[in-house]
């Protein structure tokens, strides 16, 4: 996914936010959807990589080469603006980050996004939210108190699954339809509708 491009349409839009609204009727309890096309910018990541391919360089130079220390340094510090800036382009500065960093981040992005978004401030805490960071290739059903604890873990792994398996296949909308309905279905049997209105808006927060 290129980075500023829009990863979903405004007709992809509408799509989820119909299919949240559908899904809340069913139910007391509240779906929010986020998606975020990367959880950090991992800016430190080049900087961290070019130091390391910088000091290493030399003495590959001075085995190698008969090249005077002068130009030794002068390579180095050529090596280290040119490993940087080739590592500015995404695809490949995340394709060295360590996946359990990745994966750590997308994480603590999505825990915050739960408590930005008002989940935990609903209604005998119902709330529910289907959180996607495409950078990281991370996506995680988080469920408020009111439901977590009533609701296996393997329900929200088998939603994850859906999702994650349309994402793939370049069906982001797609994804969260089939997992707004999958949460829906639970939630429905565990919160049935109680005639009080929802308090968070039928939206996807795109990031």
């Amino acid at each position: 996914m290129t980075e500023g491009r829009n990863p979903i349409s405004e007709q992809d839009r509408a799509r989820i936010a119909a299919a949240i609204h559908a899904a809340e009727q069913k139910t007391a309890g509240d779906i929010v959807c986020v998606l975020m096309r990367s959880s950090s910018s991992y800016s430190y990541a080049p900087l961290l990589w070019a130091s390391f391919v910088a000091l290493v360089s030399p003495w590959l130079l001075v085995f190698a080469t008969q090249l005077s220390v002068m130009r030794i340094l002068a390579a180095q510090i050529l090596i280290f603006f040119f490993v940087g800036l080739l590592l500015m382009w995404t695809p490949l500065r995340m394709a060295l980050i360590p996946r359990a960093v990745k994966r750590t981040r997308a994480h603590r992005a999505g825990m915050e996004q739960f408590f930005a978004r008002g989940i935990t401030q609903t209604k005998n805490r119902m709330g529910v939210m289907i959180f996607v960071s495409l950078a990281e290739h991370y996506a995680h059903v988080v469920a408020d108190d009111g439901i977590a604890a009533r609701v296996d873990h393997a329900v929200w792994r088998e939603t994850v699954d859906a999702l994650t398996a349309q994402i793939a296949q370049g069906r982001i909308a797609d994804g969260f339809v089939a997992a707004i309905e999958r949460c829906g279905a639970v939630m429905a049997q565990i919160a049935p509708p109680d005639g009080t209105a929802h308090a968070l808006p039928d939206r996807i927060y795109v990031l």
